[in-house]
């Protein structure tokens, strides 16, 4: 299993600057970028791995499903992700959307949800990350993991290394932000009662605000769950994860302390995706 993947923007106990990457040359536009080493990729990297593997059920293949997508998956391509005209769920469990549909669009819209969830900064409060785990979870995972991720997410060790108490809460003056924002699903598998959804999403973890060490930075992941329909409803059965698809980023310069901790402030984060 590699520590190289979750949270590995490179932006902790960095200057805040920005990284042009320029093509290998002016015939190939979109070339391999340049990348200078940073070593403190490493901090932000342990952290999320460590944060998404234990919650995860098998994290220690996540180098790569060995599973092959049935033939019909394979030779259709994916269908939009554009609203449907399908009536969106309205109800909740543990602040979590609940009732999606027993269709492809529904378990898509579970997987969506659930990656939300599970890469929230609420993973981080003992009370609710018991009702996410609940929630997301079947039944007999949930019960199985709950004391597996009790112990991380109140780890002293752990926690100082995002630069948090030893309650999980930001220093003084700083904001902390954990948020997964899915980009678009996939149905990788789906057999009426069993289905297999790939989410593709960007990640914002750090600290924001003056002084931070540990900056919020972006990356991307697709993560791939295997859900199983349980008392008229989705749950995760067990996901991977792996490194992208990562867009090439613009030349932008990075917003400072003060805006970001503004933008967290400010913009909230969805409770409904898809």
């Amino acid at each position: 299993m590699s520590n190289d993947d979750q949270y590995g923007g490179g932006a902790v106990g960095g200057t805040g600057q920005t990284r042009t990457r320029l093509p290998e040359s002016d015939s190939d536009p979109y070339g391999a970028p340049r990348r200078t080493p940073r070593a403190s990729r490493s901090l932000i990297t342990v952290v999320g791995v460590v944060v998404l593997l234990i919650a995860a059920i098998a994290f220690a293949n996540q180098s790569g499903n060995t599973d092959t997508p049935d033939s019909t998956a394979a030779d259709t391509p994916p269908a939009a992700t554009a609203a449907t005209g399908t009536r969106p769920v309205d109800g909740k469990n543990g602040g979590i959307p609940k009732g999606f549909a027993h269709d492809e669009q529904g378990a898509q819209s579970a997987a969506a949800n659930y990656a939300v969830a599970l890469g929230s900064d609420g993973m981080f409060d003992p009370a609710r990350r018991r009702a996410i785990v609940q929630a997301v979870y079947t039944p007999d995972v949930a019960a199985a993991r709950q004391g597996d991720l009790d112990r991380v997410y109140t780890d002293p060790t752990f926690l100082a290394r995002l630069g948090l108490d030893t309650a999980g809460k930001a220093p003084k003056g700083l904001i902390f932000i954990s948020r997964t924002n899915p980009v678009g699903t996939k149905v990788e598998k789906f057999g009426g009662d069993a289905a297999t959804v790939s989410v593709w999403h960007s990640t914002l973890f750090g600290l924001a605000g003056e002084g931070s060490q540990n900056p919020v930075a972006e990356s991307w992941y697709t993560n791939t769950f295997e859900l199983r329909w349980v008392n008229g409803d989705w749950r995760i059965a067990d996901f991977t994860q792996k490194s992208g698809p990562a867009p090439v980023g613009q030349d932008q310069t990075a917003s400072s302390a003060e805006e970001m901790a503004a933008a967290v402030s400010q913009f909230g984060g969805f409770t409904y995706a898809r």
